[in-house]
């Protein structure tokens, strides 16, 4: 028996073509808030792709009036730290375009090719930000090695230490709109953009040491920053990979495994866990169970056990979308209910796939 995605409400019953009168219209809404069907789940993708576009505008704007106001400085001062911080927060201005066009391609609905909808879009767009994150490096690199290779005096180091003042601001503003947003929607995306934004605000405040240096009577510690600050963007960019990388492949916290297993089990009617897989499919989890149950319990008991396992599931685990719980007769007497599939299995005799995948 699969359960997949079953209608719930604590309101009780479905609808079928009723017609309600105002009042009662009024509070079946009011019930709604604690449901947990296709309806609600489908907002709250709509309502966490919108605050995904949200979040990445209102940092784009606070990105780019930074990093335009640093290239200004750069133009007048010659500061390769500068210039490296420069480009590090254009190049952060501009993931917002590839992560935005994400959470709009996610919202679309699943169909016959996409059955799992489109939320992997986020994955791929986290692919695109990484290399935005590795050529503004490179980039920041490249300008440091020619400055020390022919050295140029730096002008207005005023200019220069405000500017990295403005860039630690625009940088950490940036980085508080992406991670409180990507976590409360659980994309690792817009959270590894957050987190690459909140680097670079530590760049910036490396740009004022290398003024101040400067301004000391040494002459090489800019050019030296603009260095240091390309390395730190490598390491950013390699923290930003591992992430998607986990997401692309499937990689959830065991954490989280442990605690869906926890509820499963701890459904009253459900014997054992024969298996649980959870997956990120872009900023939502899907979960798949394969339970077993008393073989003595009839069709609507086992529905009933498998119903209540989903319920504490979606309760269990936050942002979790889609459900399909199989619930299985426990094999007794040396009956196994599995030998039709069972050379199906590649070795796996654990393993029992439901007929719902």
């Amino acid at each position: 028996m699969t359960m997949r995605d079953h209608q719930h409400g604590h309101a009780g019953g479905h609808d079928h073509g009723r017609r309600d009168g105002p009042a009662l219209r009024v509070v079946r809404r009011l019930v709604r808030t604690h449901s947990h069907d296709h309806a609600d789940r489908v907002d709250g993708q709509l309502e966490g792709s919108a605050e995904g576009i949200r979040a990445l505008w209102m940092s784009l704007a606070a990105l780019a009036v930074t990093a335009a106001a640093q290239l200004v400085v750069v133009l007048v001062s010659g500061s390769i730290a500068l210039l490296g911080d420069t480009l590090h927060n254009f190049a952060d201005a501009l993931t917002a375009v590839p992560l935005g066009l994400a959470f709009v391609v996610s919202r679309r609905p699943p169909n016959r090719r996409y059955t799992y909808g489109y939320g992997r879009a986020e994955d791929l767009a986290g692919i695109a930000v990484i290399a935005m994150i590795a050529i503004s490096a490179i980039a920041a690199a490249v300008a440091a090695v020619a400055r020390l290779l022919d050295p140029q005096p730096v002008h207005r180091v005023g200019w220069v230490i405000a500017a990295g003042v403005v860039g630690f601001a625009g940088n950490e503003l940036a980085a508080r709109f992406r991670i409180r947003t990507g976590r409360r929607i659980g994309s690792a995306a817009l959270v590894a953009d957050g987190v690459h934004a909140r680097a670079d605000g530590l760049t910036s405040l490396a740009v004022v040491a290398g003024a101040a240096a400067v301004a000391a009577g040494v002459p090489d510690a800019d050019p030296m920053v603009g260095l240091l600050i390309a390395v730190s963007i490598a390491f950013v960019a390699k923290d930003a990979a591992r992430n998607v990388y986990y997401r692309l492949m499937d990689a959830v916290s065991p954490e989280l495994v442990d605690r869906a297993r926890a509820t499963v089990l701890g459904t009253p009617g459900v014997l054992s866990v024969v298996e649980l897989r959870l997956r990120w499919v872009g900023h939502r989890l899907h979960a798949e169970a394969e339970i077993t149950v008393d073989p003595a319990r009839s069709q609507v008991e086992a529905h009933a056990v498998a119903h209540e396992a989903h319920h504490r599931l979606l309760h269990a685990i936050p942002r979790l979308d889609r459900v399909i719980v199989h619930a299985s007769p426990a094999d007794v007497d040396g009956v196994d209910h599995h030998t039709a599939i069972a050379h199906h299995e590649h070795g796996e005799p654990h393993s029992h796939t439901s007929g719902g995948l």
